[in-house]
């Protein structure tokens, strides 16, 4: 088993994460940290093969959390999981060893190929001794391998439902069907269906809101933090 700490300042963006992972054979989620000083705890506590790590942390961020990681010894994988997009935290991310990069917000489908890459070379480096140069440039190829983009369910556009998504993802605030509507051009009807099958996929939390008489109105957000004014 490869056993993952989950680190993520978000505790439902954690949850869903180690949802995620706990799905995908051959990996267990061991631990969950919030913070870097959480994240470097369980680290030296061991048994941490893989770091899930987002970027945005309280104390201090994602890459600075690596680099103090690999100046004390500890030479555990990382993957990071930000919607952090910039060519310098990328390429940050590359210069410090963070062996793939994962975009939020994604899906399952997303965290499950790049988990599966990283467990085909962790196991071809423990079967061979010795690579050829065809065998390492299989290995880079296989862990480098673009994500496949999900195919939505039958009804479901692709390009509507990312519009969606990144309109939550972008918002800073929970926004009901309607305003969604207004912010995307499609009907409430069409909004509020896109909504709820982002709220089953896990990428949008549904957030009741109670005015005066009458039913609580629905109002939904990203899963992965847009509810801050920071980018995630």
């Amino acid at each position: 088993m490869i056993d993952v700490l989950v680190v993520d300042d978000d505790f439902y963006v954690a949850d869903i994460n180690s949802r995620y992972v706990s799905r995908i054979p051959g990996f267990r989620v061991t631990g969950r940290a919030h913070t870097a000083a959480e994240a470097l705890t369980a680290v030296e506590r061991g048994s941490v093969d893989l770091i899930l790590l987002d970027h945005y942390l309280p104390d201090e961020d994602g890459l600075q959390l690596v680099r103090r990681l690999r100046r004390l010894g500890h030479e555990t994988d990382v993957i990071m999981v930000s919607a952090a997009r910039g060519a310098e935290q990328v390429s940050s991310a590359l210069r410090n060893g963070v062996l793939q990069y994962l975009v939020k917000p994604f899906g399952f489908a997303a965290l499950r190929a790049k988990l599966t890459s990283y467990a085909q070379m962790r196991d071809r480096l423990d079967r061979l001794e010795s690579l050829g140069q065809g065998e390492v440039d299989e290995i880079f190829g296989t862990l480098h391998a673009p994500v496949q983009a999900e195919v939505p369910p039958k009804g479901y556009s692709a390009a509507t439902t990312e519009h969606i998504r990144d309109v939550l993802l972008r918002a800073g605030k929970a926004l009901s069907a309607q305003e969604v509507a207004d912010r995307t051009g499609v009907s409430r009807s069409t909004a509020q269906r896109y909504l709820k099958h982002l709220q089953e996929r896990g990428s949008a939390r549904l957030d009741l809101k109670y005015g005066g008489a009458g039913r609580p109105e629905h109002h939904y957000e990203s899963a992965h933090g847009a509810s801050r004014t920071r980018p995630r």
